[in-house]
């Protein structure tokens, strides 16, 4: 298991393949594992990195003074740690957030942007009404005894997901640690990330899930195809928020195209 320490914190992901560098940063109450029918399908051209984000997964609890720059910085060190040069890099929904925020910092290690069913901070992207409702529906998951604790997210796919994704969303949210997710959460309600959106400069790919219910195409994904210039939008069609594993097939099929066009 490859690792690289920041400031203290060590910092796990998982690496297969050969080619150019694809790395990927997961969601909320998830961890590497979310990506592994990414991993099994792409590493035959690219190098599929997948990180446990700091707080989440092999990696060491965060301080809760963390901030959405702290998660950038250790995102940076994994990409520098590969050693490849500048990665395609991939975040889903809250990792989006992160990786529009390692851009923002670190342009120089990212070759492209694929941003699916993500925001640009909830402040960023959500009328204030929902962030509440969301703050809310976090606050009383958090305050069950630890031994109740069961993160759950709804609206996660758009109908029947494959039995494999139930599973695997289980294993991962029933690993999520509470106090990671109370800061992850802290750091989600503030981020706005809506000012750097226009200085985005490397090819751009927005992936959407038709029926997302959590970041809706119409109006989020709009919102970011009007802010980036060089942005493109795909939407797969009948699928929700977490698209890459509700539609593995054309999700990877989609996001090979696109880094071999920009590789």
């Amino acid at each position: 298991m490859p690792a690289v320490r920041v400031d203290g914190i060590e910092v796990a992901y998982d690496r297969v393949g050969q080619g150019p560098p694809l790395v990927l940063a997961h969601g909320a109450t998830a961890d590497a594992r979310l990506f592994r029918p990414q991993a099994e399908d792409l590493a035959d051209e690219f190098t599929v990195v997948a990180w446990d984000e700091p707080g989440a997964g092999r990696s060491s609890d965060v301080p809760p003074s963390f901030t959405l720059a702290d998660y950038a910085r250790c995102l940076a060190a994994v990409v520098e740690d590969v050693d490849l040069g500048p990665a395609h890099v991939l975040g889903v929904s809250w990792g989006g957030t992160v990786v529009l925020e390692l851009y923002r910092h670190h342009a120089e290690l990212v070759r492209t942007l694929l941003l699916v069913d993500t925001y640009a901070g909830w402040k960023g992207s959500l009328p204030a009404a929902e962030v509440r409702s969301r703050v809310e529906g976090a606050e009383r998951m958090l305050a069950v005894p630890a031994e109740a604790f069961a993160p759950t997210m709804p609206g996660l796919f758009a109908g029947r997901p494959p039995a494999e994704a139930v599973r695997l969303l289980s294993v991962m949210s029933a690993d999520t640690r509470p106090q990671s997710m109370r800061t992850e959460l802290t750091v989600m309600v503030e981020a706005d990330l809506r000012d750097l959106l226009p200085r985005i400069e490397v090819p751009t790919l927005l992936l959407w899930g038709e029926l997302d219910a959590r970041s809706p195409v119409d109006p989020v994904a709009h919102q970011f195809l009007e802010a980036i210039p060089p942005a493109t939008l795909v939407v797969l069609p009948g699928t929700g928020h977490l698209s890459n594993i509700e539609a593995p097939e054309p999700f990877n099929r989609t996001v090979r195209e696109f880094c071999r066009a920009h590789s």
